[in-house]
């Protein structure tokens, strides 16, 4: 035999043969080691992503319970120093009402808690410029929507008012959100909107509670037509009222949805 042949058959029969000594080998202990550090280390890792997962649920209960919040006190509220208000009876003034609460409630909240916080300082030039855009862009919203309403069968010159006024509180259910968490950026709305494009529970959140105000206004049109004739299918009260009862709807369930499936969600690091 060569040299080379006997080195290779003395390390062949001076292999170890049972688990203890393959864990007793100093190459194979040391990789095993090494393998139950990095285990650790992701079970470490998982359970932090665990527990943010869980905080960032409980602060969008608390955010969404602030603006279902802001709904009641739209109803309420006013009756204080509005003689006669109810929401069938003004129902423009309570439009306005509702608006302007539920807009300033979530321009509030996404402040204090900055779910998509920048480590980078932004100059006031830069905060002035966004700021004009997503006051231009809310505009856009309740335009569009209103040119969408009158396509769809709403009155083109007859109550044009009731029309934009539901542009307006439809825009501020899904729009004003939208600027608060993702600004006035078209890309990232598009993603958020498309399958699988969410990034955080934030935006999770944002999809189910924009769809169900559409979905909610949407099945509000259909007793107009009937021949009920209660005072709540005159336009656009049903339709408002089913936006508003969708949004709500959408601030109880999307908490809700995300944390009963917070095990099965994943997010990809845009």
């Amino acid at each position: 035999m060569t040299g080379k042949e006997i080195s290779t058959l003395d390390l062949v029969l001076s292999a170890p043969r049972s688990p203890s000594e393959i864990t007793g080998h100093p190459y194979i202990g040391i990789r095993t080691r090494d393998l139950g550090v990095i285990s650790t280390t992701f079970s470490q890792i998982a359970t932090q992503e665990n527990t943010m997962k869980d905080t960032d649920i409980k602060r969008l209960l608390y955010m969404h319970l602030f603006c279902i919040f802001s709904i009641i006190l739209s109803i309420f509220i006013p009756s204080f120093f509005l003689e006669n208000f109810s929401i069938l009876e003004t129902h423009l003034t309570w439009l306005c009402i509702c608006s302007v609460l539920v807009t300033v409630v979530n321009l509030v909240l996404y402040l204090v808690v900055k779910p998509n916080a920048s480590s980078k300082r932004s100059s006031l030039s830069y905060k002035v410029t966004r700021l004009l855009k997503c006051c231009v862009y809310f505009l856009m919203s309740c335009f569009s929507f209103h040119v969408i309403f009158v396509l769809y069968g709403a009155p083109l010159i007859e109550l044009v008012l009731e029309t934009f006024l539901f542009a307006v509180i439809l825009s501020a259910f899904t729009t004003v959100p939208c600027l608060c968490l993702l600004g006035p950026n078209l890309k990232a709305w598009l993603r958020v909107f498309s399958r699988n494009g969410v990034t955080s529970i934030w935006e999770n959140s944002l999809q189910i509670t924009t769809i169900s105000s559409f979905v909610g206004a949407w099945l509000g049109a259909f007793p107009i037509p009937l021949d009920w004739e209660r005072p709540w299918q005159v336009w656009p009260i049903s339709c408002t009222l089913g936006a508003t009862f969708g949004y709500t709807a959408g601030l109880v369930i999307s908490p809700l949805w995300i944390y009963w499936n917070r095990k099965q969600l994943t997010y990809k690091n845009n």
